[in-house]
């Protein structure tokens, strides 16, 4: 058996975090009248350090990777995906634990990584190159091909900085996954350029994986996730919640309890709780329970809804005078309301709902974007083109083809 091209072991960055005192800004006039304060307060006052606090980006974090094997980091925005990719890719260092890396690594972690900005092209493909231990001939058996894939012949000696972010990004791609590293990671390359392009780089970490090198890859696309991953490591709070195939990854994370799917806003009238039923959403359905409480009876209360996808396009929507209940409810100053619709006609993706209330002639109540929920789609196609291209809905369609 093979050994682990990638071993983590107990990990932990922690992060010293300085909370200043006082206010939120401040001027140089402000820090000037400090200092002359101090000198009538004294000596001791003047010196005395800002708070601080401990904050630990990632903890006891252990797995190991195989080679050939292509890994998608799943987490939540804080969970600590991007620092685990920095230390892997030797950016930033650990405060514990170790790693030890059977290979060469090439990242393309964020925009702007990578790159010298006063450096053409044409000599950043030559750095990059030099900084994976490739040689002159090396780095030109692969420059065609790079630059192919980057689309970027016209702006090849012009420098990067001049670059939009489109340009950087398939240019930083194609540098990292052609000069074949043996372990290659990614984090979030298809938010950035066009539909074209995300389907590219979707093909060549495919390629890269059949040619036996290991992928680590994090997204928020749920499909290209089940597209490209055979298995999935989730992080919550710096922690590794879940390793196992990714179809198991992917659920994991979208039951965590953080999130959106649940608020309590007990502080106002109106609606004051809103809860997304996340087992119905695995079987394709939306359920969303309602409280609501009013300071006076409400004639004739009414709800609505409305879903929009990560753009804020509104997608459908539903209330109780399009859609009456069986059971109205009568005059009252609290009480529930549940919605059940579907099944969803949605590609996987995030999605956040707004909610109001109404006494059926004038709004009491507008809860914007008041929860949210991820889904995933029953079946997944090999490529989904980004709802900018094709929108969020999805609709049943039957093609007939014949010759002519």
């Amino acid at each position: 058996m093979s050994e682990p091209i990638i071993q983590v072991e107990n990990l932990g960055k922690r992060y010293q975090i300085k909370h200043q005192s006082g206010e939120r800004y401040t001027a140089l006039r402000d820090v000037l009248a400090r200092k002359v304060g101090n000198i009538f307060k004294g000596r001791k006052n003047g010196n005395a350090s800002p708070a601080s606090e401990e904050f630990w980006a990632l903890k006891d974090v252990s797995f190991d990777i195989m080679p050939g094997e292509v890994v998608g980091i799943i987490g939540r925005n804080g969970a600590g995906k991007s620092t685990l990719l920095k230390i892997l890719s030797r950016i930033t260092e650990p405060t514990v634990g170790r790693i030890t890396l059977g290979g060469r690594v090439a990242s393309l972690l964020e925009v702007g990584t990578g790159f010298h900005p006063e450096l053409t092209g044409r000599e950043n493909i030559y750095l990059n190159g030099a900084i994976l231990g490739m040689t002159k001939d090396e780095i030109r058996s692969k420059f065609d091909e790079i630059v192919a894939f980057a689309e970027v012949e016209k702006f090849l000696d012009t420098p990067v900085k001049r670059y939009s972010s489109g340009m950087y990004v398939r240019l930083a791609f194609a540098v990292a996954a052609h000069l074949e590293p043996e372990i290659l990671v990614v984090d979030e390359v298809l938010a950035v350029g066009d539909a074209e392009f995300q389907k590219k780089c979707l093909g060549k970490m495919d390629q890269v994986a059949k040619g036996g090198r290991t992928v680590l890859f994090v997204s928020h696309n749920i499909d290209a996730l089940q597209r490209i991953c055979q298995t999935g490591i989730v992080l919550r709070n710096g922690s590794v919640v879940c390793r196992d195939d990714i179809t198991s990854a992917i659920n994991v994370y979208l039951s965590d309890k953080n999130l959106t799917t649940k608020v309590s806003r007990d502080h106002r009238p109106g609606i004051v709780s809103a809860e997304v039923s996340t087992s119905e959403l695995r079987e394709g359905r939306l359920k969303l329970s309602i409280a609501f409480s009013y300071p006076s009876a409400i004639a004739n209360p009414t709800f609505g809804m409305v879903v929009y996808n990560e753009k804020n396009v509104p997608l459908f929507g539903s209330n109780t005078l399009f859609d009456p209940p069986k059971s109205p409810l009568p005059p009252c100053s609290a009480g529930q309301a549940t919605v059940t619709a579907g099944p969803l006609p949605l590609w996987s993706g995030s999605y956040r709902i707004s909610l109001w209330l109404s006494d059926g002639t004038a709004p009491l109540d507008h809860a914007e974007n008041i929860v949210g929920f991820d889904y995933v789609s029953p079946d997944v196609p090999p490529y989904v083109p980004p709802p900018a291209l094709i929108g969020s809905t999805r609709v049943p369609a039957t093609w007939e083809l014949s010759l002519s």
